[in-house]
């Protein structure tokens, strides 16, 4: 049986692209130079560490950084006039109890959080703290200057992102300072006001960098972001809940486990100058899980307990 032109030439082609993909992909680096970081994000506070003190407030950044938290992870809204505030959420009604846009409210208008917020990626589990002020992020990088921080921006709001760019270069905070955002046409424009932070990957962005592995061509491919945060797999439908359904949420779970969970794919990241930092783990078993696969990093409600993780299994972490 004589095999057909097409395959004669097509095989020896799909072998050879195999070949290159397996040796490029733990090979980066005669593809690439490496992006050397500023900081190693080991340990990132989320919303500055709103497990153990009230989220974005000041008093939550002194605990994280007692901790030893080598960055804080925060997101920015804009008051009605102009002053970039620290707030994950535009409406106030769950952290303030008052239902009111930040957007519609002064900076001095702005009400207090409550005395205890349930925390998100612990749910049955509430925050308390003294402190309980909404801050702009201005004080904040005055109060901090060399603590690195991710800020991610929601909504495309123009006004916003050019304050937060300008805020950045003002503090001399380009390298320390991390554009995050959701969506890609969002990010355009927070690179676009300041080119010359580090971004991370949003989830479009995310996706096509899954499928480009699975393909074998992101040995190939240029990546400009310089950090992958992305949530864990094993949280979902146990403390994290994207879809309203159980059914839904079990089979995200599983197919992300699948996809995300690839240490060669983490590996090949960070040999590319990629930090990898998973979101948002409050469980030793989970910290244990994204160290093993060789995260960078972890972001966590609560930096004591990662502190108290990476302590005690410092071998184990760093050899990851």
């Amino acid at each position: 049986m004589t095999m057909s032109p097409l395959l004669y030439y097509a095989l020896p082609t799909l072998g050879g692209y195999v070949m290159l993909s397996i040796f490029f992909l733990r090979r980066p680096r005669l593809l690439h130079t490496p992006w050397a970081p500023a900081f190693l994000p080991r340990l990132g506070a989320h919303r500055a560490g709103s497990g153990e003190r009230l989220e974005h407030t000041i008093e939550a950044m002194e605990n994280s950084m007692a901790q030893r938290s080598d960055f804080l992870e925060l997101d920015c809204q804009l008051t009605r006039d102009g002053v970039v505030v620290l707030s994950h959420d535009e409406n106030l009604s769950r952290q303030s109890g008052v239902n009111r846009d930040v957007s519609s409210l002064d900076f001095e208008e702005l009400p207090l959080y409550k005395e205890e917020l349930e925390v998100y990626f612990s749910p049955g589990h509430f925050a308390h703290g003294s402190d309980r002020r909404m801050v702009s992020l201005e004080d904040v990088f005055r109060r901090f200057p060399r603590m690195p921080m991710s800020v991610e921006v929601k909504k495309g709001n123009e006004e916003l992102i050019n304050k937060i760019a300008g805020l950045v270069r003002h503090f001399d905070r380009n390298e320390i300072t991390i554009w995050a955002s959701e969506k890609s046409s969002i990010m355009k424009k927070c690179r676009a006001a300041n080119p010359e932070m580090p971004f991370a990957f949003t989830i479009t962005r995310g996706l096509w960098l899954v499928l480009l592995y699975y393909l074998g061509l992101l040995p190939f491919v240029h990546i400009p972001e310089r950090f992958f945060i992305c949530f864990l797999p094993t949280i979902i439908n146990r403390t994290y809940f994207p879809f309203p359904c159980s059914g839904l949420n079990k089979l995200a779970a599983m197919v992300s486990k699948w996809l995300i969970m690839r240490k060669s794919l983490i590996q090949h990241l960070e040999q590319r100058g990629v930090q990898v930092i998973f979101w948002c783990l409050n469980e030793e078993s989970d910290f244990e899980a994204a160290y093993s696969l060789g995260a960078t990093g972890v972001m966590t409600d609560y930096p004591t307990a990662l502190r108290h993780y990476l302590d005690n299994h410092r071998g184990s972490a760093q050899a990851s």
